[in-house]
């Protein structure tokens, strides 16, 4: 039995609404852009700020013309350290810097980055911050402060040197008196150890050592320190420190503006901020030991640091975390928490990883010699 022609006409153009309506919807969705305005706490030419392109490109090309950010250098719109204000207020959409910078808003927020950590490198910093606990707690300390943020943590640094000093230091002596670089709760212990702090940003650090208003100091990497012009004006840096040891980066969002962003957008920027922090510290390999090798082909001298500075170090960092504990119920809780994952995670870490430094000397440490 046959359908008769007006029914089969019926059928066909319900068909073909329904088809156009199933057309439409992601139709829809795919029209939505958004443009974001970020800015970052690094001056344009440092490796950093190149890391905040990076990630920004990776949500750009994923999110294929969707949702565009734009990264801006330090300074452009805010000073570094009021990146956090400027966000939560939606002067900026977003921002690419380090938790340490709020520390000046509760104490609490430098542990994401300085001190030694329990032991804990930077990526496993950041394996507790995101299965052990950690993140609940930012977003708590965040919310204290009224911060209507998003934040995504990324990126393990290499460990930081002690700094570029006009003198190698030789003892912890040395340290006392001096007028030295540093931020967050690193601030806290070299004030411990005798010296001088100054918590400059980024881009000031230099042209200060240049003309004597600080005697030493501590920024980040071979790259970043490199193309800032520490070799320019100091000749000897001093490699391994505990004050900042595993320090990670920060992308903050204005919660409105990425609320407002549909779901599949938000799940790019959660990937892009994953493949950002993986392929940061591949690039950083590759930058930082090259421009290593070329600082000390210049003639730059490096240094170990004591291990009489390093256990130093400790002592104070002991007392510093003590005194904080006491004064801020909310930083007692992230130690605990840094703590109890700490204990466990570095038992395996430690008893199951293998001592590089012996393969290494065995292919190199004659050739060196």
């Amino acid at each position: 039995m046959t359908e008769n022609k007006p029914n089969r006409r019926r059928s066909l153009l319900k068909g073909a609404a329904v088809a156009a309506g199933a057309m439409s919807a992601p139709m829809v969705s795919m029209a939505q852009t958004a443009s974001f305005r970020f800015q970052s706490t690094w001056p344009a030419k440092d490796i950093f700020h190149e890391y905040a392109n990076d990630f920004a490109k990776k949500v750009n090309d994923m999110a294929g013309g969707r949702l565009k950010i734009e990264v801006l250098p330090s300074g452009a719109v805010v000073p570094a350290f009021q990146l956090l204000e400027a966000v939560n207020k939606g002067t900026l959409d977003g921002g690419h810097g380090v938790v340490a910078y709020h520390y000046g808003k509760n104490s609490a927020l430098a542990l994401w980055g300085s001190g030694p950590g329990f032991g804990m490198d930077a990526n496993t910093v950041l394996a507790w911050h995101n299965y052990g606990g950690g993140k609940a707690l930012l977003d708590e300390i965040y919310k204290s402060l009224n911060m209507e943020v998003v934040s995504y943590l990324y990126g393990p640094m290499p460990t930081q040197p002690l700094g570029w000093f006009k003198k190698p230091v030789a003892k912890v002596e040395d340290m006392k008196g001096l007028k030295f670089r540093t931020v967050g709760l690193a601030v806290d212990v070299f004030t411990e150890m005798g010296t001088a702090v100054n918590p400059l940003p980024g881009g000031e650090i230099v042209p200060a050592l240049d003309r004597g208003l600080i005697d030493a100091a501590e920024f980040n990497n071979a790259s970043s320190d490199r193309v800032l012009g520490f070799p320019d004006v100091v000749k000897n840096c001093m490699l391994q420190s505990f004050h900042q040891s595993s320090e990670q980066f920060e992308i903050l969002f204005n919660k409105a503006k990425y609320g407002a962003l549909p779901q599949e957008l938000r799940s790019i920027i959660d990937y892009a901020v994953q493949a950002a922090s993986a392929d940061m510290s591949w690039k950083a390999v590759q930058r930082n030991s090259q421009d290593y090798a070329d600082m000390k082909k210049a003639g730059i001298k490096f240094y170990k640091t004591p291990d009489a500075v390093l256990r130093a170090q400790l002592a104070a960092w002991d007392k510093t975390i003590a005194r904080k504990a006491e004064e801020n119920p909310l930083f007692k809780k992230v130690l605990e928490s840094q703590k109890t994952f700490a204990e466990r995670a570095l038992q395996w870490q430690n008893d199951y990883n293998v001592d590089f430094k012996m393969a290494y000397n065995h292919y190199f440490s004659k050739k060196k010699a």
